[in-house]
């Protein structure tokens, strides 16, 4: 099949959840022997990179702006999309629904959508880009043949709201250990001292109860290590800066890649997502399947994982409870740890890539022959 992938920013991916979905994705696709297409932003892929790993990169521009550059840049990669004679063209991200309505009438591809977060609760945006973003929700369950949800609470939310039945396909893991220490030791940071987060620095993601909790936990012989960047939010860094200013063991390294990044995870003490709202956070599964203990809020996202008893949770926004935790985890480590191992095997077996890309090549060949009556139906639909 000739596959197309709509909505993230590109790959090699940097930092943002749907970018890693979409290259460990995009990257199993073509391991299954897909001719796979990734569309870029020429700020976060170089435009001159035609290839990643067996995936193909279309660059196309758009108005880089908070409120616009998702969907110009869509609406340009759609139009791109419609002489290209994909089999499946698969929008990824409630915005990006927006135009999956185009392909569903003027192309032969099947549409497929995937429903990431619910991006509208998110601080960063407007009235006018909230309205448009719930708008989007209806549109991914409603415009693509077929819709996608990576966790069951989005399942759930989909059905609850909207009336609509999605399949539940989650988000995977890829870790790779790195016992190399190069990245601490230019970071100052103590392998197997430091609770770690990896985020981009967004206000919902919620760095700032974290960050109070551990100046609660008043304990210097452990550091707190946040990984990631700020997009579009520029001010909300500076909070961040501000609130460690005469903190030394609270450690901001930018984004981190590659090896970096694993090494980050593989000499961790524990992991951290104190955040307002999530999907299913990517860094959240590759920390249990490196072993890690860890400590979430309890929001929906992750309240399956708590139920199971897999990690440990605390209220949502409740900076004292996780300062209790985190406090908790240090005089029973060797609790958390065991609980943590059980954890890895759990995530190892039931969030591999190749599964899910197996998963969803399934999804793709499902109905094929009935495309051309669901388009019919569809245009019929939105005729009325």
């Amino acid at each position: 099949m000739r596959i197309a992938y709509i909505g993230q920013k590109g790959i090699p991916m940097t930092q943002g959840g749907v970018e890693a979905h979409v290259e460990n994705l995009a990257v199993e696709m073509a391991k299954l022997g897909h001719e796979v297409f990734v569309y870029t932003r020429d700020y976060y892929t170089d435009k001159n990179l035609k290839e990643y790993k067996g995936v193909k990169l279309i660059s196309i521009p758009s108005i880089r702006t908070k409120n616009l550059d998702t969907i110009t840049h869509v609406l340009f990669s759609t139009i791109h999309a419609l002489f290209q004679k994909y089999d499946v063209i698969h929008y990824h991200s409630v915005g990006a629904s927006l135009m999956s309505f185009i392909p569903r009438i003027f192309s032969r591809a099947k549409v497929v959508g995937t429903f990431h977060c619910l991006d509208r609760f998110h601080q960063k945006w407007g009235f006018f880009a909230r309205l448009m973003l719930r708008i989007g929700e209806w549109t991914v369950c409603y415009f693509p043949h077929k819709t996608i949800a990576v966790s069951q609470y989005i399942q759930k939310y989909c059905l609850d709201d909207y009336g609509k039945k999605v399949d539940y396909i989650p988000n995977g893991f890829s870790i790779e250990k790195n016992e190399n220490t190069e990245i601490l030791e230019k970071l100052n940071i103590k392998p197997k001292k430091y609770f770690l987060y990896v985020t981009r620095l967004i206000r919902h993601k919620g760095v700032h109860y974290l960050i109070d909790a551990y100046k609660k936990l008043n304990n210097p012989d452990f550091q707190l290590v946040i990984v990631g960047d700020t997009f579009h939010n520029d001010d909300y860094k500076m909070e961040l800066m501000k609130m460690v200013e005469n903190e030394k063991n609270i450690i901001f390294t930018g984004t981190q890649m590659d090896g970096n990044l694993d090494a980050l995870f593989t000499h961790a003490y524990a992991y951290v997502l104190p955040s307002e709202n999530e999907g299913l956070s990517i860094s959240f599964l590759e920390a249990m399947a490196h072993g890690l203990p860890l400590i979430a809020s309890e929001i929906e996202a992750n309240q399956d994982f708590i139920d199971k008893g897999l990690i440990y949770g605390f209220k949502n926004k409740d900076v004292q409870g996780l300062k209790t935790k985190m406090s908790w985890m240090i005089e029973n480590y060797d609790t958390a740890l065991a609980k943590a191992q059980k954890t890895a095997e759990y995530i190892q077996e039931n969030f591999s890539w190749n599964k899910i890309a197996n998963q969803i090549q399934e999804l793709y060949k499902q109905n094929e022959c009935l495309q051309n009556l669901h388009k019919k139906a569809f245009v019929q639909k939105t005729s009325k």
